[in-house]
């Protein structure tokens, strides 16, 4: 890994001016991860922009950050909260986030690919949907303990390395996501049919089409209305619902993180007329996209 610490995220990580919302992947890797998964400290990333990242998001990537000493502040699209020591953040795949260290905060940050996720993670157990959530946990000694054996694991070069990274990883998703259900936050659908699952998948690569729920039927070899009733079992709300939420809520990102026009934004997300979106987002919101700007802004936040 020598030689490629430096290309996690650039070094013009600055939040003005804000063209669109940083986006990286490990390493600017766009295939496979050229490691198992990737640990290093928080001071190796955070120092080299004064403690301080940029709100930003990877694409195909899930990201684990253990505080031990120290503390700050993290947004986790849009929500802010404080930082301690012992404290554990969980970063789903795709999500907006940015954090602002204490200077000389230790810590350790443990990076999986997507693909990591969908091999650890097996649709029937429901951990997938816990672990979309983005959380901060206090760290307790087993946590600690697995993210420890992670990186001096990660930094080792012993028989078998690769194979006791992927055991420590789904390790400490298990954990994670235990510690979430614990806590109350697990999500409804946790226990969520295949079917959710698949369709969650197909919604993330096609919603900027605006596929119809029709479309997603056909590709889940489904009916719409059997697709519609599964959503509204396991989530009360139907297909068409979800389909648009997953367009708002990139739409409020944008809003939110970017200094790019609404009509921009609108053709960005797959809408010929920029009038017609701002009513869509308006029914979503209760306000029109200038005004959810003007009050996010406002109140800074999402």
């Amino acid at each position: 890994m020598d030689g490629q610490d430096d290309c996690l995220y650039v070094s013009n990580m600055t939040p003005t001016p804000r063209a669109a919302i940083l986006n990286y992947n490990l390493f600017g890797e766009t295939g496979d991860l050229p490691d198992v998964v990737h640990c290093e400290t928080i001071e190796t990333r955070s120092r080299l922009h004064d403690w301080e990242l940029a709100p930003h998001r990877h694409a195909r990537l899930h990201q684990i950050l253990l505080l031990e000493s120290g503390g700050g502040r993290v947004s986790l699209d849009g929500q802010g909260h404080t930082l301690g020591p012992s404290s554990l953040v969980n970063v789903p795949v795709g999500l907006v986030h940015s954090f602002t260290f204490t200077p000389g905060t230790v810590g350790l940050v443990v990076t999986l690919a997507a693909e990591m996720l969908d091999v650890a993670l097996q649709p029937s157990e429901g951990l997938r949907q816990v672990l979309a959530q983005p959380a901060v946990l206090p760290a307790v000694a087993a946590h600690r303990r697995t993210m420890t054996e992670i990186a001096e694991t990660f930094a080792g070069r012993d028989f078998a390395r690769a194979h006791m990274l992927r055991s420590l990883s789904a390790l400490i998703l298990g954990q994670i996501a235990r510690t979430l259900d614990e806590a109350g936050r697990a999500a409804t659908s946790a226990s969520a049919p295949d079917l959710l699952t698949r369709f969650e998948a197909l919604l993330e690569a096609h919603y900027l089409q605006h596929w119809a729920v029709a479309d997603y039927a056909d590709a889940l070899a489904v009916s719409p209305t059997h697709l519609s009733r599964v959503c509204r079992a396991a989530t009360g709300r139907p297909a068409t619902r979800l389909i648009e939420e997953r367009v708002v809520r990139e739409a409020r990102r944008n809003l939110v993180y970017t200094g790019l026009t609404v009509s921009t934004i609108a053709y960005a997300l797959g809408y010929a007329d920029p009038a017609y979106f701002s009513r869509v987002f308006s029914r979503a919101t209760g306000l029109a996209p200038r005004e959810f700007r003007a009050r996010a802004l406002r109140e800074g936040g999402a």
